[in-house]
């Protein structure tokens, strides 16, 4: 890249630091509110169960999540595994996919835009380096083999479809981006890309967002703007909503005041946002919290029964419900939780 098109960048990322330093504006009251209707603990079958995802698919739920021996797999390897459900009330074990040494971390589901495949997005982390990969399924049992995306130390956190292109869209991001690791570096790079069917990814923008920006959820609204929710690791370490008009190249940021673990948000049929993410609501420490979400802030409405490693919620809007996946270790060891929640 050349000087004169680094100079842009360089300003606008030094213009944009003290923004995102600075104290969010106070949260005004919650718009709406929500209200758990229930909750149940559906799988604790492995040492650490965590990392979920939701989706619904040929008239079935799925609820994705990692099986390892702890949250960072320093003892073995890490496994993807999926249960099905066709209401919520049942969950049944359905499969389990896994890489000789390596650990798959983060599962995420989408439904490809024809309605046909089931997407598979996941992180693939060895001794030596890591990296994205996926998978498809025309029944959600049988799989393709996992293909490895992007470039090596990328890891595309989670993939949503934009309904005015069927393409997949992204958001990747790199703890090593100029040496290439294996020690994290001061500053990480934060990317979206986007592809024609998940398989081939083409850059589309650069987010510069200081702060070691890490997993980040893009959607796209019905009126189509692009919103990013991005956890810190570095600076103040809290969180920053990112939004864009088409195409989706200039991005604009708000500091939510908030530190994020595991984002996600979903938008409601009559255009409500609720975010969800390891936060800190009415009791003291951790908790799986869902916000009330706009374009520049998030308020909390409604913790869910959590505690300690947790968070990395799924979500899903079916039937009047807001229905959710989540992980929590309140109980003991780390273990999955279904929730079903009204929002009024």
């Amino acid at each position: 890249m050349t000087s004169s098109r680094l100079l842009p960048l360089l300003a606008a990322s030094l213009l944009l630091t003290p923004c995102l330093h600075a104290q969010a504006p106070a949260a005004a009251p919650a718009p709406f509110t929500a209200e758990l209707v229930s909750v149940e603990k559906i799988w604790d079958k492995a040492p650490h169960n965590g990392f979920t995802d939701l989706t619904r698919f040929q008239n079935l739920f799925y609820c994705c999540f990692r099986e390892g021996s702890d949250a960072n797999a320093t003892k073995g390897e890490g496994a993807i595994h999926m249960m099905i459900s066709a209401s919520g009330k049942t969950w049944v074990d359905h499969v389990t996919l896994n890489e000789p040494g390596t650990d798959l971390r983060d599962p995420k589901l989408i439904v490809t835009p024809d309605g046909k495949r089931l997407y598979l997005l996941c992180e693939g982390q060895t001794a030596q380096a890591r990296q994205p990969r996926y998978a498809t399924s025309m029944d959600g049992k049988v799989w393709t083999p996992l293909q490895k995306l992007l470039a090596k130390g990328d890891d595309l956190w989670r993939v949503s479809i934009n309904p005015a292109d069927k393409r997949f869209y992204g958001v990747s991001y790199n703890i090593h981006p100029n040496t290439g690791g294996p020690a994290p570096e001061k500053e990480f790079s934060l990317k979206t890309y986007a592809s024609t069917d998940g398989s081939v990814w083409q850059l589309s923008s650069i987010l510069n967002v200081p702060g070691q920006p890490t997993e980040t959820t893009l959607r796209f609204l019905k009126d189509g703007t692009a919103l990013a929710l991005i956890a810190r690791q570095g600076g103040d370490r809290k969180g920053v909503i990112g939004m864009a008009k088409a195409p989706y190249r200039d991005w604009t940021y708000a500091a939510t005041g908030l530190p994020l673990g595991g984002p996600n948000f979903i938008e409601l049929p009559d255009g409500k946002l609720i975010a969800g993410t390891r936060g800190f609501g009415k009791t003291p420490g951790p908790h799986m919290v869902l916000f009330a979400m706009t374009p520049t802030s998030l308020t909390p409405i409604l913790e869910l029964p959590s505690g300690g490693d947790c968070s990395y919620p799924g979500l899903y809007w079916e039937d009047d419900f807001l229905h959710v996946t989540y992980y929590s270790s309140h109980e003991g060891k780390a273990a999955i939780y279904y929730a079903r929640v009204k929002v009024k």
